[in-house]
């Protein structure tokens, strides 16, 4: 446990460390790999908005990011009313690869109770 733990934190210092991305501009496409993995999107001010994770599927992150970015995600229909392309040009990401589900989940868990996303439990527009 201590060692799995251990794991987890390396993991979360590698996704705070890796800095952030802007998404694309419109008509711009999205550079990330398709390998699974767990990321942070934050707002215009580099505020934490949303930790999220790959769970299954093919293209990993690319499929994940670019829901959010199509308004094909609970976060973007909740959070960005359903306009994702409010990301475009004005947010950013984050993101480690990560293989194993166990260790997605588990990162994923201590990122979000570390970085407490502006939402989380608020039931209010994080944007």
């Amino acid at each position: 446990m201590a060692r799995e733990l251990a794991r987890i934190k390396k993991l979360y210092r590698r996704l705070i460390a890796s800095g952030s991305t802007p998404f694309p501009c419109k008509g711009e496409r999205l550079d990330v790999p398709e390998s699974h993995g767990v990321y942070i999107i934050y707002g215009p001010r580099k505020e934490v908005l949303h930790v999220g994770r790959t769970v299954r599927g093919k293209r990993g992150l690319r499929k994940r990011l670019n829901d959010h970015l199509h308004g094909a995600s609970s976060f973007s229909i909740r959070y960005l009313s359903g306009k994702g392309s409010r990301l475009r040009g004005t947010h950013s990401f984050s993101f480690v690869e990560v293989d194993d589900a166990r260790t997605r989940a588990l990162l994923e868990a201590f990122a979000v109770g570390s970085l407490c996303p502006k939402h989380l439990g608020l039931g209010q527009n994080a944007a």
